[in-house]
């Protein structure tokens, strides 16, 4: 195994200084950094663990997380594995402080700088996806509070980003629905907010699709935002039910599924309509079993909440950066004969 001594050696250094880079423990030269980060790469250095929890336990680590809030039962299966990851690092004197906000962008600024009061030193964050945000994520980042994105991403200076391929998720929803459907298909969408980068990356691969191999689907252009909240769900989705009655096809791309779907039952026109989905929540999951929704799209909520801090907890306290930018959980299809 590797050692800091060796690790300074070959970059000619002293072992302070590669204690300090690889523990973050004041100012070292950019070029000299990444030097030594790239040979503890190399060398696959693993730190001592009684020594990383003993340098956690003087730093008193604390990891800020922000979610939007759980009327979409998704963000409570992401925030499952942001407490089992908390627990986890509880054992490291590292304390995880948890926000949850509404899709608005004032709310989220403030949860940042709430928590940036606190005294984080890294942010884990679903980001609403505005100029404002990226500003605070970028500000944070130069004034060494690395930041993580999870589930939605934003251009930014963000270390790397956790969750679905959403382009590619929305060309897969396109060929469900180009497959599983027959003659004219006229389809409406509800989406939680088109503030949301996922939200609109899913309408963009599914319009794609559409248009490039299914002549026989057409896209409504009244897109229902519903904020993931069942009951503005089912108010705006009996709205397009009723002002667009060609409508045989439905793709929700977020949250407020059992709130649209109610809206097709009052209506009667479960019959009549195809229902298509993304995330295995329990109020889907029955909904496909009773034959209501035909499939839904399922993400890996859990990991979404317990990957992005255990990224983050490494950068801080060991050094070792995000293996790669944008770090795709796998998808899998889900309907009534595998739910």
């Amino acid at each position: 195994m590797a050692t800091m001594k060796e690790i300074a050696v070959l970059a000619g250094v002293s072992r302070g200084t590669v204690d300090r880079v690889l523990n973050h423990r004041g100012s070292v030269n950019p070029d000299t950094a990444a030097r030594i980060l790239k040979i503890a790469e190399k060398l696959n250095y693993q730190p001592n663990k009684a020594g990383l929890m003993l340098a956690a336990q003087k730093k008193n680590l604390k990891l800020g997380v922000i979610l939007f809030q759980d009327t979409n039962p998704f963000f409570q299966e992401v925030l499952k594995g942001v407490y089992a990851k908390a627990e986890e690092l509880s054992g490291y004197n590292c304390q995880v402080l948890v926000r949850q906000v509404s899709f608005d962008e004032n709310c989220q600024k403030n949860a940042i700088w709430e928590l940036e009061h606190e005294g984080i030193h890294g942010l884990v964050i679903s980001p609403f996806n505005a100029p404002s945000i990226a500003a605070e994520i970028n500000r944070l980042c130069d004034n060494s509070i690395p930041v993580i994105t999870t589930n939605t991403d934003i251009a930014s200076k963000r270390l790397s980003y956790v969750g679905s391929n959403y382009f590619l998720s929305g060309q897969t929803a396109a060929g469900l629905l180009g497959r599983m459907t027959f003659g004219d298909v006229i389809v409406g969408i509800i989406i939680g907010s088109s503030h949301v980068l996922c939200h609109t990356d899913r309408i963009a691969g599914f319009r794609k699709t559409i248009g490039k191999y299914f002549p026989h689907i057409t896209i409504i252009e009244d897109i229902v935002e519903n904020y993931d909240d069942d009951e503005e769900s089912y108010r705006k989705v009996r709205t397009l039910l009723t002002n667009h009655p060609e409508i045989n096809a439905l793709y929700f791309m977020a949250g407020g599924v059992y709130g649209g779907c109610r809206a097709v039952l009052s209506l009667n026109l479960s019959e009549k309509i195809k229902i298509f989905t993304f995330d295995n929540v329990a109020t889907t999951a029955e909904l496909i079993r009773q034959g209501i929704v035909t499939a839904t799209i399922c993400q890996q909520p859990f990991l979404q909440g317990f990957r992005p801090l255990e990224l983050l907890s490494r950068y801080l306290l060991e050094g070792i950066m995000p293996e790669e930018e944008f770090l795709y959980v796998d998808t899998d299809i889900r309907i009534r004969e595998n739910i």
